[in-house]
């Protein structure tokens, strides 16, 4: 198994999302972050003064997949977030010992199966 971690821009993310989601991948834990790289700070006025903002904000995106799988969700996520502008983010491919489903206690590359639709409660 695979963690994909990709620090992505605001825009970038429903492309995303909407892909992995038809390509069988609904599973996506999204955080929002900041950080600094080479895009370095922005120059704003605010109020009168020169306020230089060092921290860009950005969407860390995070899904665990079967190895087999990474390369599909890395190809979509590549091809949603470049823009070829300094900015567009990193993926990190990370491997993953272990997964365990905490309602069934099943483990393995099977908690990582859609539910069937008798399974989602409504």
């Amino acid at each position: 198994m695979k963690k994909i971690e990709a620090f992505i821009r605001h825009e970038a993310f429903e492309p995303i999302r909407t892909e992995l989601l038809d390509k069988g991948f609904p599973s996506l834990s999204i955080l929002e972050a900041k950080g600094s790289g080479r895009q370095k700070g922005i120059v704003e006025q605010y109020r009168g003064s020169t306020l230089t903002v060092n921290v860009r904000p950005k969407i860390k995106l995070e899904v665990v997949v079967e190895d087999a799988d990474k390369a599909i969700v890395v190809e979509t996520i590549l091809k949603h977030a470049r823009t070829g502008e300094v900015g567009d983010g990193k993926i990190f491919v990370l491997p993953v010992e272990e997964a365990i489903r905490i309602r069934t206690g099943e483990g393995g590359e099977a908690v990582l199966q859609v539910h069937s639709e008798e399974e989602i409660p409504t």
